[in-house]
């Protein structure tokens, strides 16, 4: 089968976005991980997927694969990123995107300085909705690792966010305790592991080992998990600059039961072909 793609990045968060309603996709697992293999295969954290939607108030369907071959329910910078796609592939007109994603609708806004403003939706913090095991919903819970006791905040972006707060982030041991935490049996899905410093009010700088995909340079809906667990412990404000190893993400969430707002760039790399 040979693919046309597009590799994009978002904040040096990678894509490979694959076209799949001009011409024909099958993709499986060991496809997907041949086409994120940084070696063998074109390489990235992510395959996204543009499909024809089954809603007709829809414009697109919107599937997500991890590196390691699994699908998961969303993805915020594959989101800005999916916005431009359509867009430089004239496969929309549209300044306002409706996608269909594992976990809902989401609504792409192309800004005219070229950045793209997501709106998330509404974050859940019922451990039910991660999942993550707790009897009760808390603000903070323990997360015992190996030598070790965290303290995080649970939310769902419409997938798992374990999110933990640290005074230096540039030292935290992201690489051992970030397997620990996507692997947790608390949580029975796997989850996206977020190290959060709080630089100020309206600023913090942050690092996510992304489940299925190891540490990355950008997470949108981490970014979002980050924020959402700051202002549920009253360290931030309603507007928060995200700074992440790949760059910064705008985002706004004005409370419970409001929907979050995240802006920022997303850029084409090269065009390509691959036989799979």
């Amino acid at each position: 089968m040979r693919l046309r793609f597009t590799k994009m990045h978002g904040l040096g968060n990678d894509f490979v976005v694959i076209d799949a309603i001009s011409q024909r996709v099958s993709l499986n697992a060991e496809r997907v991980k041949r086409l994120a293999d940084r070696r063998f295969g074109i390489g990235c954290d992510q395959v996204l997927l543009v499909e024809t939607p089954q809603d007709p108030d829809v414009d697109f369907q919107y599937r997500i694969f991890n590196a390691d071959g699994s699908e998961v329910e969303n993805c915020g910078n594959g989101a800005r990123c999916f916005a431009k796609f359509v867009t430089d592939r004239k496969l929309t007109g549209k300044k306002n995107i409706v996608v269909e994603t594992a976990s809902g609708i989401m609504i792409l806004c192309l800004q005219d300085n070229g950045e793209v403003a997501v709106d998330m939706g509404v974050p859940s913090l019922t451990p039910a909705s991660l999942p993550f095991n707790s009897e009760h919903q808390a603000v903070t819970y323990p997360l015992a690792l190996e030598g070790v006791e965290l303290e995080i905040s649970a939310v769902s972006m419409g997938n798992p966010h374990a999110v933990t707060v640290v005074e230096d982030v540039s030292a935290a041991p992201v690489e051992s305790w970030g397997p620990q935490v996507e692997s947790h049996e608390r949580f029975p899905q796997r989850a996206n592991a977020g190290f959060m410093e709080i630089v100020s009010r309206s600023e913090i700088n942050l690092r996510v080992y992304e489940r299925g995909a190891g540490e990355t340079l950008a997470c949108g809906t981490g970014a979002c998990a980050a924020v959402v667990a700051g202002r549920l412990r009253n360290l931030l404000d309603s507007q928060v600059t995200v700074n992440l190893p790949g760059g910064h993400l705008m985002i706004e969430w004005l409370g419970e039961g409001e929907p979050l707002l995240m802006t920022g760039p997303a850029a084409n790399v090269f065009h390509g072909q691959i036989n799979i």
